[in-house]
Order: structure tokens, then C-alpha cells, then sequence
């Protein structure tokens, strides 16, 4: 006999419990869309502010530093945790209390008179944006579909890299009509409006609820993120030596491996597992999360190269650098929802691995045609391959991720997830700044000497003196300050416009050597994600309901594990 179905709850079968059916679940993604945008725009977007931050604030390059990572280290080292708290009290009101920390922050961020008030509250911005990332993963999961789920990571994910290219221009807009408070400011109303929408569109999902949260597990799990991030950020400004007294990046690594360990050890033996040991078995999750890091590598290590390239190199400023990535952010939004969908239809493998391919074949172009000469122009077909391939690559890695994960596992799934896509980020700019200053301490010396023998002899060690650290100082900040010699002071005017002119020569001399190899690793870990997506299984084979065979043995499982509860 045939069960009666209730017209307003539907049953995922990669999932356990009914699913609320929203009236218009695309309504409810543009809600997470909005949520995630903001977030992300926020991980790019100040770094545009920095040079009018230090002016305002009266401060050094140290403190901008800590306005930058602050926010990262917070947000990478909790997504784990906040995507336990999602299961413990439901994915909507997580999401809805990440967007008002997010906004409280926000206002203290503006507001702040001194660098510690900034530092602490992008610290505060960063625990608001780690609660509501993993949220939204497990929120589109729920109220889409399989045969669907795809199309709407897609447009997800679209939003999300249009935002973390987006950053310079918009923050180049705003701060030259309003000034650098209001690239916080502007973040109250979009969060208010995303609070009132979420609690009117976004379903109250609701999946098996743990009983406990394991404090210890999430003390040692956070430790070992902040210990690896911290390493990851601060490392190259160290010079992978020591921080402060006897302690250093080696040994905060080593405690951060220490943290991992018991944790993983400890976590094993739990009822209720933060990181549930079966989840990396769970169709693609284990290699998906693996293609995630690499997409990520990819997308911070050649955005750091692009803004030092066009800002330091090519004398553009911030909004021209971001309008010379238009190509790149405009193909992306086209392509992911396509991408999306055609997952759905055809599965993620061989789609993966040709992204990801036009993907490194883009920015090999970007590496081998620039030159001092370069323009905006020079640009476009490298970026646009950029955009197919981050478009082709990011959706599907979702989709098939999160395919036959259950609702039980959601939470702590969306937060692996996402935290491997920040310390891919992290880990991108960290190898891809380290492989940069390596070469620019290899070149830049002699490009500084050979600028300074077209000086007249009583100006050249002026010149050297101004011109050293500058470079190091940008590849760090990635602010397009990597050609921001410093005129020594008294010098007469004619004087000082030859000595730019030479240090742009000599920095260009020496950068063109440098970035070859910096862009080569990016591709290296591109092309190392294809080959790993081909290993990528097949779609499951259809049952006539748009689900695979595995997810329909994946609930009989989860249903006699609920069962025994």
C-alpha cells in the first residue's frame, strides 16, 4: 500500500527528516546568497582601505596586517564549531545570529579610533561570519532537491566568487565617494534586511539533534586551526623564524600538529563525534574537500599575484585594477549556475577536471603575458579561461560533496567544507607570497643596483635606502604596495620624480622573474586537483526519483542508526 504524501513536507532520501517545503526555495537562496556575499566581499574588500586606514588611524603596517588576518583567523578556525552549533540548535537561527554579530561588528569596525578597537572588532566580524558560512551549505541542501542541488550551488557559488574578486572595485567605489568607515557601515542595512528576509523565507530545518556538545573536542580542534592559520598568515612576515622571544612559527606549527592529533584520536572514541570518522568515506566528500582546498589555493594565490600586478606593476589603481577583472568576474557568474545544473544532469568528474585544467591554462596565460607595458587589455582572454574554470569547478565541487551526505552529518560536513576552502585560501596566498619574496630577494637587489647607477653618485644610496623593503612590504599586503618606494625626505622635487621613475623600472625588472614561478606553483596545484577529480566517482545511477542507489542505501542506514536512538 502506497504511504499518503503530505503536499508540504518532502522527504530527501540523503536525508532522515522531513523537509519543510518553502513556497519559493529560490527565494530563500537568494537570502543565503546575501549572506554569503557579504562575508566574502568583506575578506578582499579592506584590503583596498588599508592605505587611507593607516593615515585615519595614525598607525603602521603591523596593525593593517592584524585588521586583515584578524578577521581570517576567526573565521577559519570556527567554521568546524559553528557548523556543530547548526545542528544543536537549527541552521536558520545560527545563520540569522551570525548575520547580527556580522552587523553588531560591523558598526564597531567603523567606528573604531584606534587600531586595537579595528583589530578587535574584524576579530568579532570574523565569529559572526564563521556562524552563518556553514549554515547556508546545510540550509541549501536541505530545501533543494537533489535533481536541483547543483543549479542552486551554482548560483551560491557564483555570488561567492564574484565576491572575492569584487572587492577592489567596490571598495575603490566606496571609499572615494564616502571614505573607508563605510565599507563597514554598508554592511548594517544589507544584514538587517538579510535577518528579517531569512526569518520570513529561509525554513527552519531541523536534523537529528545532538545531544551534546563536546567542549574539549572543540577547544583542541580550535587551537589546531588557529595555530595552522596563524602560521599560515603570519609566517612569511617572520620569515618562518621566531615571533616573539622563543617562540616561533616552527613551533606553533608543531603545537598546532600536537592539537590535531589528540584531537583526532580523542574524537574517534566520542558518541557524538565533532568530525565524524565516516564522513570522508561518504561518496565524494573525501576527494571533494581535497578539490575545494586546491580551487582555493588557486583563487587566492593568483588574486594576490593579480593586485600586485596591475596596482604595483602597471600603476593602476584600486578601482581600475578591479575593473580590469571584470572579465573574469563576469564569466564566472555566467558559468557556475550552468555548471550547476549540468552536474546535476551528468555528474561532477569529468566537468572537475577540465575546469580546473582551463583554469590553470588561464593563469599560466596571465603568467607569461605580462609585461611593464601590459594594459587591462592584455588581460582579457587569460581571465576569461580564469573565470570558465573557477566557474566550472566551484559548484560542482559542492554539489558532489554534499551529495550523499545525510541531514544528521550536514552541519559537521558544511563546516569541513568551508574550512578547507579557507585554509586553501590561506595556504595559497601563504606559498604563493613565500615563492614571490624568495624570487624578489633573488632579483630585486641587483634590479635596485643596476636602477641605481643611472643616479648621480651622491643620490644612489638615497635611492637603495628608500627603495629597500618596499617590495616585501607589498607581496605581505597584497594592496598593490609593492611599488610604493618612499622619497627620502628633502628631496627636491625634480630629484624625487627621477628616483620614482627608476624604482618603478627597477621593481618591474625585478617582479616580471618572480611571478612566473609564483603563478607556475598555482598551476602545478591546479593541474594536481584535475587529476584528482578524474579519480572522482560517477553520478549514482538513477531509481526514477532523481536520487542515486547509494543515497537510498545511505537513509536505510541512517534510518535504523536513528532508529536504535
Amino acid at each position: 500500500m502506497r504511504a499518503r504524501r503530505d503536499p508540504e513536507r518532502t522527504v530527501d532520501p540523503a536525508t532522515t527528516t522531513p523537509r519543510p517545503k518553502p513556497a519559493n526555495p529560490w527565494a530563500a537562496l537568494l537570502v543565503l546568497c546575501l549572506g554569503n556575499f557579504l562575508i566574502l566581499l568583506d575578506t578582499s574588500i579592506v584590503n583596498t582601505a588599508v592605505p587611507d586606514m593607516m593615515r585615519s588611524l595614525d598607525t603602521g603596517i603591523d596593525s593593517m596586517l592584524w585588521v586583515l588576518n584578524g578577521y581570517l583567523l576567526a573565521l577559519a578556525s570556527l567554521l568546524i564549531f559553528a557548523g556543530r552549533l547548526g545542528d544543536l540548535f537549527g541552521p536558520r537561527t545560527v545563520f540569522v545570529a551570525g548575520l547580527v554579530v556580522f552587523a553588531v561588528a560591523s558598526v564597531l569596525c567603523g567606528a573604531a579610533e584606534s587600531p586595537g578597537q579595528l583589530i578587535a572588532a574584524r576579530v568579532v566580524q570574523g565569529v559572526g561570519a564563521a556562524a552563518l558560512l556553514p549554515q547556508a551549505v546545510v540550509l541549501i541542501s536541505g530545501i533543494f532537491p537533489a535533481a536541483r542541488r547543483g543549479a542552486a550551488f551554482g548560483i551560491f557559488t557564483a555570488v561567492a566568487g564574484v565576491a572575492a574578486v569584487s572587492g577592489p572595485t567596490l571598495g575603490g567605489l566606496v571609499i572615494t565617494r564616502l571614505g573607508w568607515e563605510w565599507i563597514f557601515y554598508l554592511n548594517v542595512p544589507l544584514s538587517a534586511v538579510g535577518v528579517a528576509l531569512a526569518w520570513w523565507l529561509v525554513p527552519d530545518l531541523r536534523t537529528s539533534r545532538p545531544r551534546r556538545l563536546d567542549v574539549v573536542g572543540v577547544l583542541l580542534a580550535t587551537a589546531a586551526l588557529v595555530g595552522l592559520v596563524y602560521a599560515l598568515i603570519e609566517g612569511e612576515r617572520h620569515d618562518w623564524g621566531t615571533v616573539h622571544g622563543p617562540v616561533g612559527i616552527p613551533a606553533i606549527l608543531a603545537a598546532a600538529a600536537v592539537c590535531a592529533v589528540v584531537f583526532a584520536l580523542r574524537d574517534r572514541r566520542q558518541r557524538e563525534p565533532l568530525v565524524p570518522p565516516g564522513l570522508f568515506r561518504l561518496g565524494n566528500f573525501g576527494p571533494a574537500t581535497v578539490i575545494t582546498l586546491v580551487a582555493s589555493f588557486g583563487l587566492y594565490g593568483f588574486l594576490l599575484v593579480f593586485v600586485i600586478e596591475t596596482q604595483a606593476l602597471l600603476g593602476m589603481s584600486p578601482l581600475e585594477s578591479g575593473l580590469a577583472a571584470l572579465p573574469w568576474t563576469v564569466v564566472l557568474s555566467a558559468v557556475a549556475p550552468v555548471a550547476g545544473r549540468l552536474t546535476d544532469r551528468l555528474g561532477g568528474r569529468r566537468l572537475l577536471a577540465g575546469g580546473l585544467a582551463v583554469y590553470a591554462l588561464g593563469v599560466l596565460g596571465m603568467a607569461l603575458l605580462v609585461t611593464p607595458h601590459s594594459t587591462a587589455g592584455t588581460f582579457v582572454v587569460p581571465l576569461i579561461a580564469v573565470g570558465i574554470g573557477m566557474g566550472a569547478t566551484i559548484a560542482p565541487t559542492t554539489t558532489e560533496a554534499m551529495r550523499e551526505v545525510p541531514a544528521r552529518l550536514a552541519g559537521a560536513a558544511a563546516g569541513v567544507l568551508n574550512t578547507a576552502r579557507q585554509l586553501g585560501g590561506a595556504l595559497g596566498a601563504a606559498v604563493v607570497g613565500a615563492v614571490l619574496q624568495h624570487r624578489l630577494a633573488d632579483t630585486l637587489p641587483e634590479a635596485a643596483r643596476a636602477g641605481a647607477a643611472q643616479l648621480p653618485p651622491e643620490a644612489r644610496a638615497d635611492f637603495l635606502h628608500g627603495f629597500g623593503g618596499a617590495a616585501g612590504e607589498g607581496a605581505r599586503l597584497g594592496a598593490g604596495q609593492a611599488g610604493g618606494f618612499v622619497v627620502p625626505a628633502g628631496t627636491p622635487p625634480e630629484l624625487a620624480e627621477r628616483y620614482r621613475n627608476v624604482a618603478e623600472a627597477a621593481f618591474a625588472d625585478a617582479f616580471l622573474p618572480a611571478v612566473r614561478p609564483a603563478l607556475g606553483a598555482v598551476v602545478g596545484v591546479l593541474l594536481l586537483g584535475g587529476l584528482i577529480a578524474l579519480r572522482l566517482r560517477g553520478r549514482p545511477a538513477d531509481d526514477g526519483t532523481g536520487h542515486g542507489r547509494r543515497s537510498l542505501r545511505t537513509v536505510g542506514e541512517d534510518t535504523r542508526h536513528a532508529s536504535r536512538r
